[in-house]
């Protein structure tokens, strides 16, 4: 039996989804300068206020532990000085990209004298629902902004307080700057009908984006009636060649699987070459272990790396999201890339190689949104990738894939440009 509609809530969303497409219509049109002076004074803002804005994180870390955040989580959730000049930092990039709304992407003139142009234009309202990471209230709104889209924002209840206090800043600078107030908008409850009630708006919501676990996606994808743009896993792997430089290797396999190791570009499987098992996985092991990083491996694990565990099937499948790291080791390239195939989730995966051959064959034979060489998978976000920002990964096929900046908010129109031309 269907439960009872909260008419107050449905209409509470509704509102903002209409506000949202309001808005929409005029953001299409504020200039560059305007955008981008918003966003420089907001960088500005955040860093002026960010005492308000850490006592405000504080409690929500204080809560933490009441929802069942682990240790991770908590990392992601947290906010301090530094993460607040990053977050700045993040805004004054957005405003030095280049604007993607009218850029002409393509140009053609036909032999009736017809000039045809490809012209990049806002996707419309866009619908945000994120867990945990304050950082990303921040993200979101200066990509959707800047790319001309409004956004409503879906922020959960673990930051509730980090995302009001975000969200008040940014506001506060929007009609300063002649953009509509209603052009980023914060869902003001942690109701989670009210994620049900946004999904059904079709006709006012273009994108639905979620960012977080993978239920939250699972059920934005099963819900949602508009497009979405999503990945479910992040089942990133570090392969170790034959050829590789193994001091290397240990550096990239220790920072993708320990620097932040609840995001879901952080490794969580480590194949090598069977030729170089015996002398890497001993070094490398220690070296993860002294991170405190537990090891699940194959049976050549185990016995080249103390205290590493039996792996199970499921361990090659997990996004731990966690101090946790499976391990195998492979026969040859070919397992390797077989192996990926099998157990990734096509976000990002990585090879340690001196050999530019074997780079080569990765980057075309492993099907991931973003393919690494020699460097860690850490580096799939778009503030590393040089867009400034990412609204969320996505490992998709159509649209956008990878990191999602200014461009993948745009989609385009043609426009044709005659001088009285008929079809004949």
């Amino acid at each position: 039996m269907a439960l009872p509609i909260n008419a107050e809530l449905l209409e509470l969303c509704h509102t903002m989804a209409r506000r949202a497409r309001a808005a929409s219509k005029a953001l299409a049109l504020v200039p560059t300068s305007a955008k981008n002076a918003w966003l420089l004074a907001c960088a500005s803002a955040l860093e002026a206020r960010a005492p308000e804005l850490l006592a405000a994180n504080e409690k929500d870390v204080r809560a933490a532990p009441g929802y069942g955040l682990n240790p991770a989580a908590v990392d992601r959730l947290t906010l301090s000085a530094k993460r607040v000049g990053a977050m700045s930092a993040g805004l004054r990039q957005v405003a030095a990209l280049p604007d993607p709304v009218g850029e002409v992407r393509e140009t053609a003139h036909r032999p009736n004298g017809l000039l045809v142009q490809k012209v990049g234009v806002p996707l419309g309202v866009v619908f945000f629902i994120y867990e945990s990471r304050p950082n990303v209230t921040a993200d979101a709104a200066a990509l959707c902004a800047k790319s001309g889209n409004a956004v409503i924002l879906r922020g959960g209840k673990e930051a509730l307080n980090s995302n009001a206090a975000l969200h008040a800043i940014l506001s506060a600078e929007l009609v300063k700057h002649d953009i509509p107030a209603d052009a980023v908008q914060l869902v003001p409850t942690p109701d989670r009908a009210a994620v049900g009630h946004f999904l059904r708006f079709a006709e006012l919501i273009d994108l639905a984006i979620p960012r977080g676990g993978k239920d939250l996606i699972e059920r934005v994808a099963r819900e949602a009636r508009m497009p979405v743009l999503k990945h479910f896993d992040g089942v990133c792997h570090v392969y170790v060649d034959a050829s590789a430089d193994l001091a290397m290797a240990e550096r990239v396999i220790v920072n993708a699987k320990c620097q932040r190791p609840g995001t879901c570009n952080a490794a969580e499987c480590l194949l090598v070459h069977a030729e170089v098992a015996p002398e890497f996985l001993p070094r490398a092991g220690a070296a993860l272990q002294a991170r405190g990083v537990e090891l699940r491996g194959c049976a050549d694990t185990v016995r080249l790396v103390p205290g590493a565990k039996p792996a199970t099937e499921a361990d090659y499948r997990t996004e731990y999201l966690d101090l946790v790291l499976s391990v195998k080791v492979v026969p040859s390239f070919a397992d390797a890339v077989a192996h990926i195939d099998a157990y990734g989730s096509h976000h990002t995966d990585a090879i340690i190689t001196r050999d530019a051959g074997t780079a080569r064959a990765f980057t075309a034979q492993v099907d991931s949104a973003a393919v690494v060489v020699n460097a860690s998978t850490r580096f799939n976000d778009g503030f590393e990738l040089g867009l400034g920002a990412e609204i969320g990964i996505s490992t998709d096929r159509f649209h956008a894939r990878g990191p999602c900046g200014l461009r993948e908010l745009t989609t385009y129109k043609y426009v044709v440009t005659g001088d009285g031309q008929i079809r004949e």
